[in-house]
């Protein structure tokens, strides 16, 4: 692919969707939303400048995993180092990324294989969004031709940290690994008619036609997307007009629309994009115009947009000022083509200068809110955690967090904890209380310390076990509140004081206080 050493890359085809759409060019009002940008290199000892962006390490945003060199001559900085996850007991590897809830957002994943382990076939592994599995990571063929991978998808933060996580499938056969992830917040209006408290927005496809040579990027898009170029059979033509980004919805830089294809007069223009086939299921196209010649009144660009034989947009007029028609939720599968059919009266051919199609991803679900807020501050007041405590709790189901146990249904709860014999040191905070969903908690067999926090508002917990650690203090009297709870293990504590008499004469209660210094 002739494009520039600072961007090779090669965009994959990802997941799957359903639902139906028609085509708009009604502009919406623009709602700046809190900048926020993270350009972090996975792996990398230093902070480093690469062309206008500055990258960071990625300490500080996730715990796990190991550093790694890329061993590869006349690499890119970006692809020298890769951060990787030998541990196999782990259901996932989370990166913690800080967000503002309700704010829309480009995440974008690359991949370098490299052999950084002494072997020369890369692993095939899943990625992970908050609870949503994004898509399997295959680099395989694109390392064969010396390339990297990256994977992009649009998402709206669902809380106050998004999660974008690896893990291991059934067919890896070595360890999950990554070169870099990236974080950029959108415009409130950009992609809105999406619904992204249901989906998020895989990317397929971002070209601008009638294009060569560069990708288009940053600084000339401010959003850092990557616009590939694309050419066909067609003739292209380039602009003479001024274009102001900012009339468009999605905000394209203007270097993307500066060419176009297009053809003569009176013919219809048919152009196969994007140059891979798609897997049935439900897509956001947009697609940009822009009239290539002055601006005058005298003059008019009219045409009908179809795709694949299904109509899309009539009578668009492709001013000197430019114009987007968008479809929400289209239902499309195998090769896609677009056909502009002019008007009879117009006098020249019609002409197309980008499109961007995303593949629509329905939401994995979320755990509730106060289990998370709950469980996040469990994992930073306990000492030496599972490693995959990071990320959603609960989902997706099989990358649960070690020792958790959630429902079914929605909304999906935490019920029960077994992280016994587990090496834990450190205290329980007060917010374990606020596991409302709770049955059961086996801790066991660690070395916490601290006293026992009031669990009265756990009304449902059936079993608590936190034999054979270091607590100490009273035994919490929030205990005897609990109707529900049958087994109570204390044994082997420092504990000290009276035991409450509500759990003294509690019936059904199989409690164990031996080893501790009770009255």
């Amino acid at each position: 692919m002739p494009i520039p050493i600072a961007f090779l890359f090669l965009l994959l085809l990802l997941l799957a969707a359903s639902s139906h759409a028609t085509a708009s060019a009604v502009p919406q009002p623009r709602v700046i939303s809190q900048t926020r940008r993270f350009y972090i290199n996975c792996g990398s000892e230093k902070e480093q400048k690469i062309g206008s962006i500055k990258w960071i390490q990625d300490e500080g945003f996730i715990a796990v995993g190991n550093m790694s060199a890329v061993d590869k001559p006349n690499i890119l900085p970006l692809l020298a180092t890769v951060r990787y996850f030998p541990d196999a007991t782990a259901r996932k590897y989370c990166y913690q990324l800080p967000v503002v809830k309700g704010s829309r957002y480009l995440v974008r994943t690359t991949y370098f294989y490299g052999g950084f382990d002494g072997g020369d076939v890369p692993p095939v592994f899943d990625q992970i969004v908050d609870g949503t599995r994004w898509s399997a990571v295959n680099t395989t063929d694109n390392f064969r031709r010396g390339m990297s991978t990256y994977f992009e998808m649009v998402a709206e933060a669902q809380g106050k940290t998004m999660s974008v996580c690896l893990a291991r499938r059934a067919d890896t056969r070595s360890s999950p690994f990554i070169s870099a992830l990236e974080l950029v917040s959108l415009d409130d209006s950009m992609y809105n008619t999406t619904d992204f408290d249901k989906y998020v927005m895989s990317t397929v496809a971002r070209s601008r036609f009638g294009a060569k040579g560069e990708i288009v990027s940053y600084p000339d898009d401010q959003y850092n997307r990557y616009w590939a170029p694309f050419t066909d059979a067609n003739p292209t033509v380039e602009s003479h007009s001024a274009i102001t980004p900012e009339e468009f919805w999605n905000v394209p830089p203007a270097k993307a629309l500066r060419a176009g294809v297009t053809t003569s007069r009176g013919k219809k223009l048919s152009v196969q994009w994007p140059p891979v086939e798609l897997p049935a299921a439900t897509y956001y196209v947009a697609l940009y115009f822009q009239d290539s010649r002055t601006a005058s009144p005298y003059s008019w660009r009219v045409f009908d947009v179809a795709v694949n034989g299904k109509e899309f947009f009539r009578e668009l007029n492709a001013s000197a000022a430019g114009v987007m028609v968008y479809s929400t939720m289209m239902p499309l599968s195998g090769k896609m083509e677009i056909v502009l059919t002019p008007n009879e009266t117009s006098p020249v051919g019609p002409l197309i200068n980008a499109g961007e199609i995303y593949q629509i991803v329905p939401l994995g679900g979320r755990t509730a809110t106060r289990d998370v807020v709950a469980m996040e501050e469990l994992a930073r007041s306990i000492k030496n955690p599972p490693p995959d405590w990071a990320g959603d709790p609960c989902l997706p189901r099989q990358n649960s967090w070690t020792g958790v146990i959630c429902s079914e249904g929605s909304p999906v709860r935490v019920v029960s904890l077994d992280l016994k014999n587990h090496g834990l040191s450190g205290s329980l905070p007060d917010s374990i209380g606020n596991l409302t969903g709770m049955k059961n908690i086996y801790f066991g067999g660690n070395k916490l310390t601290g006293s026992i926090p009031d669990l009265s508002s756990m009304h449902i917990l059936e079993e608590l076990h936190f034999e054979g650690n270091q607590l100490s203090g009273p035994i919490n009297p929030s205990l005897g509140t609990l109707t529900n709870l049958k087994e109570l293990y204390l044994n082997n504590n420092n504990l000290t004081g009276q035991i409450p008499e509500s759990l003294k004469n509690k019936p059904g209660l199989d409690m164990r206080t031996e080893g501790n210094k009770l009255n």
